[in-house]
């Protein structure tokens, strides 16, 4: 029995070691064609004009709490108590300034290259499935889940070049 077991575990590695090597696979670095399309960078572009005002103000802020707390390091000592309760008090006020806007624009740019990612999610995938047919390939594997590729294996600047088609 063990002797069948043996032939027949044999039998399927061979067979599967076939298989594989049958199997043509390509990879792309899905994040990096998509960030460097035309598309992308025409996003991007619109998205620093968009926000630009908000930076600054978050800027602002920044600057105006590290003024505090240089000023507060620099003169505390010299201050009588209530002075240097009332500056802490500005400097955390600063901070806490600092923080929301900071917060609120992160969340909103996030939120619109989510818009922007979903949005190009269709395109991608017609240009993955026309590289998958074009290459004659059976399947196409994220670069993320890959430790090693061939150049000639990677399809990156293939899949930029229809996305910026």
């Amino acid at each position: 029995m063990t002797r069948l077991m043996t032939i027949l575990a044999v039998a399927l590695m061979a067979l599967s070691a076939q298989v594989a090597a049958e199997t043509r696979i390509g990879v792309v670095d899905l994040r990096q064609a998509l960030f460097s399309s035309n598309d992308a960078q025409a996003f991007s572009e619109k998205l620093q004009q968009d926000f630009a005002g908000d930076e600054a103000q978050v800027r602002e802020a920044q600057e105006a709490a590290r003024k505090l707390k240089d000023r507060l390091e620099k003169d505390g000592a010299m201050m009588n108590e209530s002075e240097r309760n009332q500056l802490a008090a500005e400097f955390q006020e600063k901070v806490k300034e600092f923080n929301f806007l900071k917060q609120r624009l992160d969340a909103t740019v996030n939120q619109r290259k989510q818009q922007f990612l979903e949005g190009a999610r269709p395109e991608v995938d017609v240009a993955v499935k026309e590289l998958l047919e074009e290459n004659d390939l059976d399947l196409i594997l994220p670069s993320e889940a890959v430790v090693y590729v061939k150049p000639e294996m990677n399809l990156t600047t293939q899949l930029l070049e229809k996305l910026n088609q």
